[in-house]
C-alpha cells in the first residue's frame, strides 16, 4: 500500500497473557494509507477498542509489530513520538476535558510538548477555529453541549499536530444535533488537512461517510472496502448480525419483494432517486 501509515504485522494480543484461548487477536494484519478516513465496525468485544488502544502503545501486541509512520509502538523510545502522531478521542468527552476554561483545555497537551507559549496559542487559537469552537473559548466547559464538548476534546488532539487521530464512538452519546457537528468536524479534518482518520462506530450511517469500512469479527477482518461496497453484501452483515444504513436496508427489502433497485445504495436521497424511477419504469410498462 503507496504511502502506509499504520503497518500492523501479524500481531496477537490477548488480557490474559496466560489464557492462549482468550485471544482478541491472534495473527492479525492490517495497513492503513496516509490520508485515509476508516470506519470500524462490528460488534462489542469484537476488538475495536482494543485496537485502538494498541495503536498508540497504550496496549502491547504479545507477537508481531505495529509501525506507526515506521515507528515500532514497542520502543519505549517511541512512545512520547508516537503519541505525538496518533492522537486518540474517546467515547465520552468529560472523560478528556481537564481544565475549567475551553481554551486552557486546549492548551493542556501543547504545554506538555514544552512548547513556547506564544507556539500554544498560535495553536490552540487553530484547532478552535478549526472545530468551529473560537467563540466558545473562554467558556467554561460544563456550559456546552455534548457536541461542543466532543469538539473541544477534538481541538485538544488538534493542537498537538498530529497526523492521525482515531476516535471511539465519539457521538454516541450525542443527540442528533451534536452527532452531525461532530462528524462534520470529523470530515473537514481528513479533506482539508488530510488528517488520516479511524472512527470506531456503531452507526451505520456514519460509517458510509467513510472512504473505506472494515469490518471487525471475534478479532478479524470479514469484510474491508469502499462503503459502497462492503454495504452491499447485506446478506454478509446479517450473517453476522450486524446493521446497514437504513437506506440501504429500505433497498434491500424492496429487492426482495422483487422490485429492480441498483445495488449499493447508501443514503436517503440516493434510495428516493431510485424508487422514483422504479414507479417511473413501472408507469411506463
Amino acid at each position: 500500500m503507496p504511502n502506509t501509515f499504520i503497518d500492523i504485522q501479524n500481531i496477537s494480543f490477548s488480557y490474559d497473557e496466560d489464557n492462549s484461548s482468550d485471544k482478541i487477536f491472534d495473527n492479525f494484519s492490517l495497513k492503513i494509507a496516509k490520508g485515509d478516513f476508516i470506519a470500524l465496525i462490528g460488534h462489542n468485544g469484537c476488538g475495536k477498542s482494543t485496537l485502538s488502544k494498541l495503536l498508540n502503545g497504550l496496549y502491547l501486541p504479545q507477537t508481531g509489530n505495529i509501525f506507526v509512520d515506521g515507528m515500532d509502538t514497542k520502543d519505549d523510545n517511541l512512545k512520547y513520538e508516537i503519541r505525538k502522531k496518533l492522537g486518540l478521542v474517546f467515547q465520552n468527552p468529560d472523560n478528556q476535558i481537564v481544565a475549567s476554561v475551553v481554551e486552557e483545555d486546549v492548551a493542556f497537551g501543547p504545554e506538555n510538548l514544552g512548547l513556547d507559549p506564544l507556539e500554544i496559542r498560535k495553536r490552540v487559537d487553530y484547532a478552535l477555529k478549526t472545530v468551529d469552537m473560537y467563540e466558545h473559548r473562554l467558556k467554561a466547559p460544563y456550559n456546552l453541549s455534548g457536541g461542543q464538548k466532543q469538539r473541544v476534546a477534538i481541538a485538544g488532539i488538534i493542537a498537538m499536530q498530529p497526523d492521525c487521530i482515531v476516535l471511539d464512538e465519539p457521538t454516541s452519546m450525542l443527540d442528533p444535533k451534536g452527532c452531525n457537528e461532530v462528524m462534520n468536524t470529523i470530515i473537514n479534518l481528513n479533506k482539508t488537512f488530510n488528517i488520516t482518520v479511524i472512527l470506531i462506530t456503531h452507526n451505520m450511517k456514519e460509517a458510509a461517510l467513510a472512504k473505506r469500512v472494515i469490518v471487525l469479527d471475534k478479532g478479524r477482518i470479514i469484510s474491508d472496502g469502499k462503503p459502497r461496497e462492503v454495504f452491499s453484501n447485506v446478506d454478509l452483515l446479517k450473517k453476522f448480525s450486524l446493521s446497514v444504513p437504513q437506506a440501504t436496508e429500505l433497498a434491500y427489502l424492496l429487492k426482495g419483494y422483487g422490485f429492480n433497485l441498483p445495488d449499493g445504495i447508501l443514503d436517503e436521497y440516493e434510495c428516493a432517486v431510485a424508487v422514483s424511477q422504479m414507479l417511473e419504469d413501472l408507469k411506463c410498462r
